[in-house]
């Protein structure tokens, strides 16, 4: 059988996918990217190397901890520092996806003579009748993770297994239990793998080699000053906590302008928009969009976001037009969007502009 390199980040869903596919008779191999460290050598949570290596022994698998620290930072952490000082929402697991874990594994597969690479993700692999890869949204629609993948490049995914796609978590943790591996009830992680303590604005404030603005105005629609917010990298739209204003109705972030070092605040009726722009298209499905073209999809503008009926459109700039069927809340400049068809297929994704 192939010979196939598993990222392994020390979770429940990797190690399964990499029992999984040693049953189904290929020759595994563990790696875990060792993709970022604080000062004090503290490794990410999604990095918990240890443990992925007492998995790797427990199944009977070689194992690998490369270091990709200088990626990760480039990739990564900087773009998401400078989106959050200049007013963004950003999704630093998209673009760590294609930029630095995907590109790693597969350079790490052709070194060790690998003909694939597999994750833990809960998504399927699709092959089209027109030639193409894209991802299918998995069958415990609670755990999907399509919408964290859709930067990934066609020579990617060609060369990408995704055993989980078809699992739910509970059978995921049975299994895990049967073989009595250490993880088989670890929590999942729900924070960004390299702040491990504080929030991100502590660690932005600690960590970013840019000018951050400090405190500056909040206004209103009509641009009146309402009071003083402690600068922008605390605030995301949508955001109702930790205003500390009293304007006698409940009041909500509906834009930031880093420009003036502004937040906009507005009752939450403001929030809902039908329309917005993205960039940095990618199409997963399709090769592309022509100008005079309209696509029909389901989108998503966060992860959490179920997602709405929507018509798109390719722009003169190469951007992309979303006209929504009905009115959506708390569309976030620097957030992922990802565009589904009817059998909860990929068809691409981008970058909300505004």
């Amino acid at each position: 059988m192939a010979k196939v390199l598993v990222g392994m980040s020390g979770g429940v869903d990797s190690a399964v996918a990499a029992y999984l596919l040693k049953k189904e008779g290929y020759e595994v191999v563990g790696i875990t990217l060792r993709t970022w460290e604080a000062v004090d050598g503290q490794e990410n949570r999604c990095c918990e190397i240890d443990e992925a290596r007492e998995i790797a022994y427990k199944l009977d698998i070689p194992f690998y901890a490369p270091n990709c620290v200088e990626e990760f930072e480039k990739e990564v952490i900087k773009p998401f520092i400078n989106d959050y000082v200049n007013g963004l929402t950003p999704n630093p697991c998209t673009v760590c996806n294609r930029y630095v874990k995907w590109e790693k594994m597969l350079y790490m597969a052709e070194v060790l003579g690998a003909d694939y690479i597999a994750t833990g993700h809960y998504a399927s692999v699709v092959k089209l009748d027109n030639g193409r890869y894209t991802v299918k949204k998995a069958s415990h629609l609670q755990k999907d993770q399509t919408y964290m993948l859709y930067q990934l490049t066609q020579e990617q995914l060609s060369k990408t297994l995704m055993p989980l796609g078809p699992y739910d978590k509970a059978k995921v943790r049975r299994i895990a239990k049967d073989l009595d591996l250490i993880v088989a009830n670890k929590p999942d992680s729900q924070e960004i793998c390299f702040v491990t303590k504080g929030d991100y604005a502590d660690y932005i404030l600690e960590n970013a080699t840019c000018t951050i603005k400090g405190s500056g105005n909040f206004v209103d629609e009509d641009g009146n000053i309402l009071g003083k917010h402690k600068g922008i990298i605390h605030y995301t739209v949508g955001q109702r906590k930790g205003l500390g204003l009293a304007l006698g109705y409940p009041a909500y972030v509906k834009e930031i302008r880093a420009d003036k070092n502004e937040v906009v605040i507005g009752k939450e009726s403001s929030l809902y928009s039908t329309e917005m722009i993205c960039r940095d298209v990618n199409f997963l499905k399709i090769e592309k969009l022509d100008k005079d073209e309209t696509i029909r999809a389901t989108v998503k503008i966060r992860y959490h976001h179920e997602g709405e009926k929507a018509t798109l459109k390719m722009l003169d700039d190469g951007n992309l037009k979303v006209v929504f069927d009905n009115k959506v809340r708390a569309i976030t400049p620097g957030q992922a969007t990802v565009f589904y068809d009817e059998s909860d297929m990929v068809i691409g994704g981008g970058v909300i502009v505004k």
